[in-house]
């Protein structure tokens, strides 16, 4: 099992029945192949769409269903599409209980940014979406590798890139461990089956408490 593989399976167990659930670009997209046999939810994608469910088999592809990264989706009885701005309406209005999205770093304080990196002296791509996302939904979860490429860590005492939502994140899903954002203080909930707290500490910038009930992730 690969680290977005592993990144999106659990993210997927934090969804919850009877939810509207966003998922944003990149490793979010994937949580939909894995959600539990016994919750029903109503998948939104920001491109314009309720109701779509998870990657169907390749010969069954069609290139008009998909979700906002391109990716081939299938559509379950009733969904609905739309324009892509009256998608982005449901977002702002606060019709999306639950938004799991990806991120390029985030802190302690439960800020995200998923949108800039510096490139040959500019900053790119756009911010899309996800900022309608972080203002308008009422639980964010935030997914992303632990390090980045050179070991360095991407949980951070401060996020360094320019923001997309400010003390907005709920809970943070890494391949090593997750926490949750509890009154601007980040608590360790679960780690990777094998690692110790101390593991996650000698990769981990930002400052954490342990959960009362910590425990080995559960794939």
């Amino acid at each position: 099992m690969d680290v977005r593989e592993i990144i999106a399976r659990r993210a997927a167990q934090e969804l919850r029945d009877g939810e509207v659930a966003n998922l944003g670009i990149g490793i979010p997209t994937q949580a939909v192949n894995y959600l539990p046999e016994n919750i029903q939810l109503i998948m939104h994608t920001e491109n314009g769409a309720f109701g779509f469910g998870p990657r169907p088999k390749y010969s069954e592809v069609n290139s008009d269903i998909t979700n906002a990264g391109s990716e081939p989706v299938t559509f379950l009885p009733g969904a609905a599409c739309m324009s892509l701005a009256t998608s982005l309406g449901a977002m702002r209005k606060g019709y999306i209980d639950v938004t799991i999205l990806g991120a390029l770093e985030v802190d302690q304080f439960g800020n995200i940014a998923n949108w800039a990196v510096k490139r040959n002296g500019y900053w790119w791509p756009g911010i899309g979406g996800a900022m309608d996302l972080t203002y308008g939904t009422k639980r964010i979860i935030a997914t992303l590798q632990h390090t980045d490429k050179k070991g360095n860590s991407k949980i951070k005492k401060k996020c360094e890139l320019p923001l997309t939502g400010k003390n907005c994140v709920s809970t943070i899903i890494t391949e090593k461990a997750v926490f949750d954002v509890v009154d601007k203080v980040l608590v360790l909930r679960e780690v990777y089956p094998g690692l110790t707290v101390e593991d996650i500490k000698a990769i981990t910038e930002a400052d954490f408490v342990i959960s009362e009930n910590l425990k080995e992730m559960h794939l």
